[in-house]
């Protein structure tokens, strides 16, 4: 109960509320306003922008399926968000966690395949293999920003073009590869690896799984970890500054390197997620961008655990509204991306929201 308490004093704080909540929320809505209008001067109709409109809200929470869509597509990016969240706690701008991501995959994968094992163990096993993983590569930069200064944004850059290709070496090992097949594809994780569905009750063919409901245990996992721990405070300390936490006793290499670490683990457990519980297999291009738009997640979350899982719910929203308003209204699936540019622009420019909407902040 002190957690939850907790939560209410932390936003019960007016300051902290509007933002965590009422900035996000309001950037957001501007931003699609700005992406329909955008679609109406280049040429669309009223009516199209209208009807896109209903399509990306019914698409996202219209119905059972639409709800299961948006949750499947917000998960990955929850994991890889709190990671990176976490990062920048410690002063870090992980850009790495689409490279983290390849890696937890992959290594999930060839657990998946590779054993035969009872299904709660060999599930559990898959998801900490994918996690340890994307916590290794992540270390590689952590050290390297520790001992010699190298900055990380320039180190995970050069690590995520390394998983690309260490990717595409992995897909084309025979052990590795699908029989019969020339095309880079891996084979496929055995029944007993999967994430089970959570609303398979309801309808075996609603994707949402219990990669989810980990999801929102691993948030309230780092909220208590960043705010009720020793090792959260060292974190905040050396992301505030890094030459004061020293002088404190604190270690920043040590700091630097563990919140380092804990970033790609969950962006590990993000890849390791969606094999077990979407794809069941490896391809070029599994990771899909979810990486960089973790990045997003993360500043539309303001960096805080509770935010990070309302934006990535959010952000799950535009995509699986996407699919649905591309198919109904005809509207290209760009437009979503320039929705979430636009949203990044806002979050990074709070003092332009408040000057919008003054009456709101007042």
């Amino acid at each position: 109960m002190k957690i939850f308490n907790y939560f209410g004093n932390y936003f019960s704080n007016r300051e902290t509320f509007q933002e965590i909540i009422v900035i996000p929320v309001f950037a957001t809505l501007l931003a699609i306003f700005l992406g329909l209008l955008l679609l109406i001067v280049s040429g669309s109709s009223n009516e199209i922008a209208l009807k896109a409109l209903i399509a990306l809200f019914y698409g996202s929470f219209g119905s059972i399926s639409s709800i299961s869509e948006t949750l499947t597509a917000a998960t990955p990016l929850i994991f890889a968000a709190l990671g990176i969240a976490v990062g920048f706690k410690a002063g870090l701008f992980n850009i790495g966690a689409e490279g983290q991501i390849i890696l937890g995959g992959m290594a999930a994968v060839i657990i998946g395949f590779s054993f035969q094992l009872p299904f709660f163990i060999h599930l559990i096993l898959i998801l900490l293999v994918g996690a340890l993983f994307g916590a290794l590569y992540a270390f590689i930069s952590g050290w390297l920003k520790a001992t010699t200064g190298a900055h990380e944004v320039i180190t995970t850059i050069m690590l995520n073009l390394i998983a690309y290709r260490l990717l595409d070496f992995f897909l084309r090992i025979p052990s590795i590869q699908k029989e019969g097949r020339n095309d880079p594809i891996s084979k496929s994780i055995l029944d007993t690896a999967e994430l089970p569905r959570i609303l398979y009750f309801l309808d075996p063919n609603l994707r949402v799984h219990m990669g989810f409901l980990i999801a929102i245990f691993a948030v309230l996992i780092v909220y208590w970890l960043i705010f009720y721990t020793t090792i959260g405070y060292e974190f905040r300390a050396v992301g505030k500054n890094l030459e004061a936490s020293r002088y404190s006793g604190i270690s920043p290499s040590m700091t630097i390197i563990l919140a380092m670490s804990i970033a790609g683990l969950l962006a590990g457990l993000a890849g390791a997620s969606q094999i077990a519980g979407v794809l069941g297999r490896a391809t070029p291009g599994f990771s899909a961008g979810i990486g960089f738009d973790a990045i997003a997640v993360a500043l539309l979350g303001r960096a805080h655990p509770i935010g990070v899982l309302f934006a990535g719910i959010l952000f799950g929203a535009l995509i699986a509204g996407g699919r649905q308003m591309q198919v109904s209204a005809d509207v290209s699936l760009d437009l979503i991306t320039v929705i979430q540019a636009l949203i990044i622009i806002f979050i990074a420019a709070p003092v332009l929201i408040r000057k919008l909407f003054p009456w709101i902040f007042r």
